[in-house]
C-alpha cells in the first residue's frame, strides 16, 4: 500500500479571521499536521479538479466524491435513505473499522438494545461502539458544514495511524453530508454564478446579496431544521427513520449564522433548555465543549457558548436528540455567505469557514472517545430513568381520535409511529369530560414507555416558563395543531381493560360510495380533512359542484342522514360531463380522498332546505396567484405552495410581486397575499390591486400582509393598538433585549371562537378551536356583527408564552375578519392557518376562504 504525508499548509491563518489574498487551500491546511495518508483513496482535490473551498460544491459533485471513497475504503460504505422534492438522493456513510464493517447489523441491533429498559442492564458497555452521527448545513445556504465534509471522510478513510484505526474500532460513524440537498443546490448555483477571478469581500457585491427566497430552505421554502418532530416533508421522514435506525448516542448538527459573528457550540443559554431533558445530557454536552474550545484554540478560532442559542424546540436538530437518548450539539460558523467578505473581525474566508467545521468534527469524534463510556451508560440511564418517570406521572395516558376527520387521525397517527411512539387502539367506547371516544376511530398512547419524554413533550400544554425569550416557538402542543379531540387520563381515571391491539401500520382510510350510482345527486360532508381535495377535484373535472350554506336532512337507507353547513353537492342532471365521469369522479374521491359520497335520489328534505334551494350555492372554481419576491416571506409563501400543490392538488401560480397590474390580475379570480411586508408594491401596484378587488376578486391576506393592506387602506379595518401603560419607570440598558424580546410572540397557542355557520368556519363542529399564533398583528373586531367569523376569547391561552401585554391585546380580539370592497371580498387572517405544514386544524379557514370567499353574503358585511 502506498503511503504519503501531507503537512499544514504554510498559510496559516495566524489571527483566526485574517485577510484572505486568492490563495486556495490544499488538504493540508484543514487538517492535523504529520498525518500519514492512504494515497489509494482520492483527496478531494483530485477528485474534484480544484481544491475544498475554491468553489462552492453541488450536491451531486460531493455525492460523486463520497460514492468513490466509499467504493475504494473499507472503512466506508454509503446509502441512500430519502429523495428530496427534487428528487436529490440523501445519502448516509457508515464509517467504521473494516471488522466492525463486516458485523455492522450485529452492531446495530445490539446498539437498540440499550434504549430497551427491560434489557439494556445485562450489556457491556466496554465491548460496545459508540454511535455518532454528523449532520450538515440542514439550511442550504449555510454552506461551510457540507464543504468540510470531503475533509473530514477523507482524513476517518485515508489517515494511517494507531490512534484513528482505535477510534473506528470503537466507533461507528455516521456522515449526513446535507441535509438539504436542494437548498444547498440552490446556493452553490448562486454563489458560483458570482465568483470573479479576483474574490470580492464587499457585503453588498451581488455574490453576498442571495435573491429571494435564497437557498436557506427546501424546495417549498421550509425551514427543515423545524420540521425534526413534525418530519412533514421527504427529507426529514427519511432522517428520522435513520435515527430510530440507530439512536446514535450524539448527533451533531453544522450550522452558519450572520457574516460579523464567530463560532458558536453549546450548551447555550441554560435558562432557556427544554425542561424534559435530564441534566445529564447538559453535563455531557458542557464535557464535550471543552474538547472543541481545545481544537478551536489550537487553530485560532474565537468562538463563544453560552449566548444567542437555546436548547428548548423539541423540533429542532440540537433538541430532538436530546429526547430520544442522544446528546445534540449545534455548531454555528460565521457565513462568508459566497468565497470571502469583509466582517467585524477582518476578511472572512469559505476556506476559513470550512476549517472551523472540521476541526469542530473532529474534536466531536475524539470527545466521544473519551466520553464513549459516559455516553453509552447516558442513553441506557435515559431510557431506564424515563419509565420510572412514567410509573410516577400522573397522567396514564393520553387519547386521541376523530368519527368525523378520520384523515387527520391517520396523520396524527403516523406522525407518532415515526417516532417510535407505541400507540394502541382503544378498546372499548370511553369518556373523558365531555368528550366520547369511540373504538371505531379511537387510540391510546400509555405513558409508560421508553419514549415517555417524547410523548409528553408532544401533548403537554405548558404555561409557565423560565424564560420569556424564544429562540423558536414556545409550544407545539401537536393534538391542538390537528384539532382533534383528545384527553388524559389520570391515575385515578383510568379506566381498566381500555388498551386494544398495538398499531404498527398504518394507512391513509378510504371511504365509499354510499347507495351506489345515483341519476340525481351526489353530496358529502365538508368536515374531513381531504373534502377540499375532493372538491377541487371535481371543479377540475369540468364538472359543477354546489354548497350548502342551510343544513339539509333527509332519508337514506332508512337511517336519518344529517348534512350539516358547507356539504357539498354535485348534481347529475345538467352537467356537460357525462354519467360515466361523474361516477368515476365520485369513486375516486371516495377512496383518495378518504370520504363517504352518498347517493341521492331525492332532493327533498324532512329536515331544513331541499337540494334545489337558492341557499345552495354554486362553486366558482379558484384560479389562484399566491404573491411570491421580495417583501414577502418566504416560509409563509411555501406553506401557501405546498398546501395547494401537495394536499389539495391544486394548480396555484406564484406571482412576483413586481408582476401586479390590472391585465395579469385578471387571469385570477383569488389571490393570497402570505405574511409580509410588500414594500415593492408601489402606489400603481396597490391600486391595481384594489381595482381587481372591486371588480369582483377574492383577496386573501396572512399576518402582517394584513396589516399591510389596512395601513395603506386597501383594507377599512383597523389594527388594535398598544395600551398606554403611562411611565414605565427606568430600566437598565442591560435588560434592553430581555424586556422587548418578551413582547414578541415567538410562537403559541390560542384559543378561539368560530362561527360554524359562516363560510368561513364550515366543515367544523366545535366552536372553540385552538389557533396558532406567531406575530403581533392585532386586528379589531369588524363593525359589522356577521364579519368577524374567528375571535379570540376572553381567555385565550392553551399553551406556550404570552407576555401579559399582548395577552390582553389579544383577548377578544378578531382572528378573521371579512369585509367587501366593490364586488369583491377581502379575508384578513391575523395568524398563519397553515403553519410548518402541521398545523392541519387551520388549513380548512384558508381553504375555505379560497373556495367559498366569493360566496359570503354582502348583506353580512354592511354596517352603518
Amino acid at each position: 500500500m502506498k503511503r504519503y504525508v501531507i503537512t499544514i499548509c504554510s498559510l496559516l491563518i495566524v489571527a483566526g479571521l485574517a485577510g484572505y489574498t486568492g490563495a486556495q487551500e490544499t488538504v493540508g491546511y484543514y487538517l492535523p499536521g504529520d498525518v500519514t495518508y492512504d494515497a489509494d483513496i482520492p483527496t478531494p482535490e483530485s477528485f474534484f479538479g480544484f481544491k475544498v473551498g475554491e468553489w462552492h460544491l453541488r450536491h451531486d459533485q460531493l455525492v460523486g466524491y463520497l460514492e468513490e471513497v466509499a467504493r475504494v475504503s473499507d472503512r466506508v460504505t454509503i446509502e441512500e435513505y430519502a429523495r428530496s422534492y427534487e428528487h436529490r438522493p440523501l445519502v448516509v456513510l457508515t464509517v467504521t473499522s473494516p471488522d466492525n464493517q463486516k458485523n455492522l447489523e450485529q452492531i446495530r441491533t445490539e446498539h437498540l438494545r440499550l434504549s430497551e429498559p427491560s434489557v439494556s442492564d445485562s450489556l457491556d458497555l466496554e465491548q460496545m461502539p459508540a454511535v455518532v452521527w454528523m449532520g450538515y448545513s440542514i439550511h442550504g445556504d449555510e454552506a461551510s458544514g457540507s464543504n468540510s465534509v470531503p475533509v473530514v471522510v477523507y482524513h476517518l478513510a485515508a489517515a494511517q495511524d494507531k490512534q484513528i484505526e482505535g477510534m473506528l474500532d470503537r466507533t461507528v460513524i455516521l456522515i449526513d453530508p446535507s441535509f438539504n440537498p436542494d437548498g444547498l443546490g440552490r446556493f452553490a448555483q448562486w454563489a458560483n454564478s458570482h465568483r470573479g477571478k479576483r474574490l470580492v469581500g464587499d457585503p453588498l457585491h451581488r455574490e453576498h446579496v442571495e435573491v429571494w427566497p435564497k437557498g436557506r430552505t427546501n424546495h417549498y421554502w421550509f425551514d427543515l431544521n423545524r420540521d425534526w418532530l413534525p418530519s412533514q416533508h421527504p427529507e426529514s421522514k427519511g432522517r428520522i427513520r435513520l435515527f430510530h435506525r440507530w439512536k446514535p448516542n450524539v448527533l451533531t448538527d453544522h450550522h452558519e449564522m450572520g457574516t460579523d459573528r464567530t463560532y458558536f457550540f453549546q450548551p447555550g443559554v441554560p435558562s432557556r433548555n427544554n425542561p424534559l431533558t435530564p441534566r445529564s445530557t447538559y453535563d455531557l454536552t458542557r464535557k464535550m465543549a471543552t474538547y472543541h474550545a481545545k481544537a478551536l484554540n489550537k487553530i485560532g478560532s474565537l468562538y463563544y457558548t453560552k449566548e444567542g442559542f437555546d436548547d428548548f424546540y423539541a423540533g429542532k436538530g440540537s433538541t430532538y436528540p436530546d429526547l430520544n437518548g442522544a446528546v445534540g450539539i449545534l455548531f454555528e460558523q460565521a457565513s462568508a455567505r459566497g468565497h470571502v467578505q469583509e466582517s467585524e473581525n477582518g476578511r472572512l474566508t469559505f476556506p476559513f469557514g470550512i476549517r472551523n467545521q472540521v476541526t469542530t468534527s473532529l474534536s466531536t469524534l475524539k470527545a466521544v472517545q473519551e466520553l464513549k463510556l459516559e455516553l453509552l451508560s447516558h442513553q441506557r440511564e435515559f431510557y431506564q430513568d424515563a419509565m420510572n418517570e412514567a410509573k410516577r406521572s400522573s397522567v396514564r395516558a393520553y387519547m386521541f381520535g376523530s368519527g368525523t376527520d378520520p384523515a387527520s387521525a391517520h396523520h396524527f397517527l403516523s406522525l407518532l409511529r415515526r417516532h417510535h411512539i407505541k400507540v394502541y387502539k382503544l378498546a372499548k367506547a370511553t369518556r373523558i369530560g365531555d368528550t366520547e371516544f369511540s373504538e371505531e376511530s379511537s387510540y391510546v398512547v400509555p405513558v409508560e414507555q421508553p419514549q415517555y419524554r417524547l410523548v409528553t413533550s408532544i401533548f403537554e400544554k405548558r404555561t409557565t416558563f423560565a424564560d420569556s425569550l424564544f429562540y423558536d416557538v414556545s409550544s407545539w402542543t401537536l393534538p391542538l395543531a390537528f384539532n382533534l379531540p383528545h384527553g388524559e387520563f389520570r391515575s385515578k381515571t383510568m379506566p381498566a381493560n381500555i388498551i386494544g391491539d398495538r398499531i404498527d401500520q398504518t394507512e391513509m382510510p378510504a371511504g365509499q360510495v354510499s347507495g351506489g350510482r345515483s341519476q340525481y345527486a351526489y353530496v358529502f360532508r365538508w368536515e374531513g380533512y381531504y373534502a377540499p381535495r375532493a372538491l377541487n377535484r371535481i371543479l377540475a373535472a369540468g364538472m359543477r359542484a354546489k354548497v350548502m350554506t342551510k343544513p339539509f336532512e333527509t332519508i337514506l337507507d332508512s337511517s336519518r342522514e344529517k348534512f350539516g353547513y358547507g356539504s357539498i353537492v354535485v348534481p347529475v342532471p345538467s352537467q356537460t360531463r357525462g354519467t360515466a365521469t361523474i361516477d368515476s369522479v365520485m369513486s375516486a374521491i371516495s377512496q383518495l380522498d378518504g370520504l363517504t359520497v352518498h347517493s341521492m335520489n331525492s332532493g327533498m328534505a324532512v329536515r331544513g332546505v331541499d337540494l334545489g334551494s337558492p341557499s345552495i350555492r354554486t362553486v366558482t372554481a379558484p384560479r389562484t396567484a399566491v404573491l411570491v419576491g421580495d417583501g414577502v416571506s418566504p416560509y409563509a409563501a411555501g406553506e401557501v405552495w405546498h398546501l395547494l400543490d401537495r394536499r389539495v392538488e391544486m394548480d396555484v401560480s406564484l406571482l412576483e410581486t413586481k408582476r401586479i397590474n390590472s391585465p395579469n390580475l385578471s387571469r385570477y379570480n383569488r389571490v393570497v397575499l402570505p405574511d409580509g411586508k410588500y414594500a415593492a408594491l408601489d402606489s400603481s401596484r396597490q391600486t391595481a390591486l384594489g381595482f381587481w378587488v372591486k371588480s369582483g376578486g377574492t383577496l386573501i391576506a396572512l399576518g402582517e400582509s394584513a396589516k399591510w393592506l389596512i395601513e395603506k387602506k386597501l383594507s377599512i379595518s383597523k389594527l388594535r393598538s398598544s395600551a398606554n401603560d403611562g411611565d414605565v419607570g427606568r430600566r437598565d440598558y442591560i435588560d434592553v433585549q430581555r424586556d422587548t424580546g418578551a413582547q414578541v410572540i415567538g410562537g403559541a397557542i390560542f384559543e378561539a371562537s368560530l362561527d360554524l355557520t359562516h363560510p368561513i368556519g364550515y366543515g367544523y363542529l366545535d366552536r372553540k378551536i385552538p389557533v396558532f399564533r406567531r406575530g403581533t398583528v392585532f386586528l379589531e373586531p369588524s363593525k359589522s356583527p356577521y364579519a368577524t367569523p374567528l375571535q379570540y376569547t376572553t381567555f385565550p391561552l392553551l399553551s406556550g408564552y404570552v407576555s401579559e401585554k399582548n395577552e390582553k391585546l389579544l383577548k377578544n380580539s378578531a382572528s378573521i375578519i371579512v369585509e367587501k370592497s366593490g364586488s369583491g371580498r377581502i379575508i384578513l387572517m391575523a395568524d398563519n392557518p397553515n403553519f410548518r405544514a402541521f398545523w392541519y386544524g387551520t388549513n380548512k379557514l384558508f381553504l375555505n376562504a379560497l373556495f367559498f370567499g366569493d360566496l359570503i353574503d354582502a348583506q353580512s358585511l354592511d354596517f352603518e
